[in-house]
C-alpha cells in the first residue's frame, strides 16, 4: 500500500464505538422522543441511529416507518427524481472480489466508448427523455480526470431534437485535489463515490491491498479532498451485502455527520445497493441483507439524515421498489442498462443482460415509459428537475432551502414542468393520459396565488410555443 495517499487523513469511523452502540436493547421510550426530534429536520447523533436499528417489534418498526413516511412528504414532497447510469469503461486497475469488472476476471469483455459512441448513447438516452445521467468509469489510468472532464462535454454538447442533458453526475474513481478541480471545471454535478464497506476488517476482505482501493483511508477521505478542490456537492454510499447492514447505516451516518461538522454541508445524495449477482461471483456471502433489513434501513436513514436526497437503484426489483418507495426514496434510476454501448445498440432486446459486459445484474428492467407510468399510478410526480444545480442552490445553499417550504416553491413546480415535457414529447398515449391526470390533481391541491399562476402560464407557453426548460 502507497501511504503517501493517506497523508493528513482522517479516520473518522470509530468501530469499537459503533460496534457499542448497536448492542442497545429496544427502548420504546427513547425511540418515541428520537423520532420527535427528527420529524423536527434535525440530523440524528450515532446513538439514535443505533437506537432505531435495535427496533425489532412490528408495532414500533411501524411506528418508526411512519415517521419516515412523514418526514419524506414534508422534505421531498410525492416527486421522484429519475435519472440513467451510463458506463464509459470498464478498464479496472482494481481487483474488487464481488465486481464483475475486476482485474483478475479475464473473461470480462472490456470496452471504452469512443467518442463517436458516446455520442450515439447520449442521443439514444435522449431519444427515450432523459434528461439526467451519472457517468461511470472504471478505475484506470485511461480515466483521468482530464478524460471525465472531456467525456462530460461530450454529454452537454450533445442534443437530439428536443432532447438535452442537463445534468451530468459522476460515479468514479477517487481523485487528488486537482483531479476533482478539473472534473467540476467542467461542469458537473454530484461526485459520487460509494466507500462499499466501512468496516475496516470486511474492506481489506474484499480489496486487495496492492491495488489503489486497497487504500481504506484514501477512498474514506475523497469527499474531504473534493471539498478542498471546491466541489460542494457529494454523493456517498455502502454496498450491502459485505458486512452487517447496521454497522454500513452506522457509517454512513458518521460519514454524514463528519462532513457536515467539517464543512457545514453534509452528502447531497446517499445510496445503499444491495450486492447482486455479477459475472465470476462466487462468494459466501455471510451477510446479505433481506428484504425487511433492506426497509428499515432505508427508514432510518431517512430519519437520521433528513436533508439528503435517497438513491434506490434499479438492482432492486419491482416489489421491494413498490415497498420502501414511501419511506424516504427521493431518486430512482430508470430504463437502466449496464452495458457498455447498450443505450444504441441492441435496440430490438434491451430487457437481455449479458454479464460478460456488465459489472453486475439488475431486477428492474422496465423501460423509462413504464417507469413514470409506475410512478404516476402510484401518485408520485416524476422529475427531471435540474433546477437547483443549474441556478446555484447547492452545498451549504441547498441545506438552508432544505425546508418544507422548499418543496412548494422550487420543486413541485419544477417537477411538473418537466413532466409535462416528457408527456409531450416522449410520452406514450397510455403515460400521457396518466401524467395529464396527475398535472392537473396537482394544480387543484396548489394554493392560488402568483407561484400557481406562473406556473399555469408556464405550462400553457410549453403547449402552445414550445417554450421550455423555464426554471423556478
Amino acid at each position: 500500500m502507497d501511504f503517501s495517499l493517506t497523508k493528513g487523513a482522517v479516520d473518522f469511523i470509530d468501530d469499537a464505538l459503533i460496534m457499542d452502540l448497536l448492542g442497545q436493547k429496544e427502548d420504546k421510550g427513547k425511540v418515541a422522543e428520537i423520532l420527535s426530534k427528527s420529524l423536527e429536520k434535525k440530523a440524528l447523533t450515532l446513538d439514535e441511529t443505533a437506537a432505531l436499528l435495535a427496533v425489532k417489534s412490528p408495532d414500533l418498526l411501524e411506528t418508526v416507518y411512519e415517521a419516515a413516511r412523514k418526514l419524506k412528504r414534508e422534505i421531498y414532497g410525492n416527486r421522484i427524481v429519475l435519472f440513467a447510469p451510463l458506463y464509459i469503461g470498464n478498464y479496472c486497475m482494481n481487483d474488487c472480489k464481488y465486481c464483475g469488472f475486476r482485474r483478475s476476471l479475464t473473461t470480462a469483455v472490456r470496452r471504452t466508448l469512443t467518442d463517436e459512441e458516446l455520442v450515439e448513447e447520449v442521443k439514444g438516452l435522449e431519444r427515450e427523455g432523459h434528461k439526467r445521467l451519472i457517468l461511470v468509469y472504471g478505475e484506470s489510468p485511461k480515466y483521468s480526470p482530464e478524460y471525465i472532464a472531456h467525456t462530460v462535454d461530450i454529454v452537454y454538447s450533445t442534443k437530439e431534437g428536443h432532447g438535452e442533458i442537463r445534468r451530468v453526475n459522476i460515479n468514479a474513481a477517487p481523485l487528488d485535489i486537482e483531479g476533482f478541480r478539473t472534473v467540476k471545471a467542467a461542469g458537473i454535478g454530484t461526485y459520487q463515490i460509494f466507500q462499499e464497506t466501512y468496516n475496516k476488517d470486511a474492506y481489506r476482505k474484499f480489496h486487495p491491498a496492492d491495488t489503489r482501493k486497497g487504500d481504506y483511508m484514501w477512498r474514506l477521505n475523497a469527499m474531504d479532498r473534493a471539498f478542498e478542490a471546491g466541489c460542494d456537492d457529494m454523493g456517498i454510499g455502502a454496498l450491502f451485502g459485505l458486512y452487517d447492514w447496521r454497522f454500513e447505516v452506522m457509517g454512513l451516518v458518521s460519514h454524514s455527520l463528519h462532513l457536515q461538522q467539517r464543512y457545514n454541508v453534509g452528502p447531497h445524495t446517499i445510496s445503499f445497493p444491495r450486492i447482486q449477482p455479477a459475472h465470476g461471483l462466487d462468494l459466501d456471502l455471510r451477510y446479505q441483507t433481506s428484504d425487511e433489513e433492506f426497509k428499515q434501513l432505508v427508514a432510518v436513514l431517512r430519519l437520521a439524515v433528513p436533508y439528503t436526497g435517497l438513491i434506490m437503484t434499479a438492482r432492486e426489483n419491482q416489489s421491494v421498489r413498490d415497498a420502501v418507495m414511501q419511506f424516504g426514496v427521493s431518486q430512482i434510476d430508470a430504463g437502466t442498462r449496464l452495458e457498455i454501448g447498450a443505450y444504441h445498440e441492441k435496440a430490438s432486446n434491451k430487457e437481455a443482460q449479458d454479464l460478460e459486459k456488465e459489472q453486475f445484474q439488475i431486477a428492474d428492467n422496465r423501460s423509462l415509459d413504464e417507469a413514470i407510468r409506475w410512478l404516476l399510478e402510484q401518485k408520485f410526480i416524476p422529475s427531471f428537475c435540474t433546477s437547483c444545480y443549474r441556478v446555484g442552490r447547492t452545498g451549504e445553499h441547498f441545506m438552508e432551502y432544505a425546508i418544507p417550504g422548499f418543496i412548494g416553491k422550487f420543486c413541485t413546480p419544477n417537477a411538473l414542468m418537466t413532466l409535462a415535457e416528457y408527456l409531450k414529447d416522449y410520452a406514450s398515449p397510455e403515460t400521457r393520459q396518466a401524467g395529464d391526470a396527475l398535472i392537473r390533481e396537482e394544480l387543484a391541491k396548489m394554493q392560488e396565488g402568483s407561484l400557481k399562476q406562473q406556473l399555469l402560464e408556464r405550462l400553457q407557453d410549453l403547449a402552445e410555443n414550445d417554450t421550455r426548460d423555464r426554471l423556478f
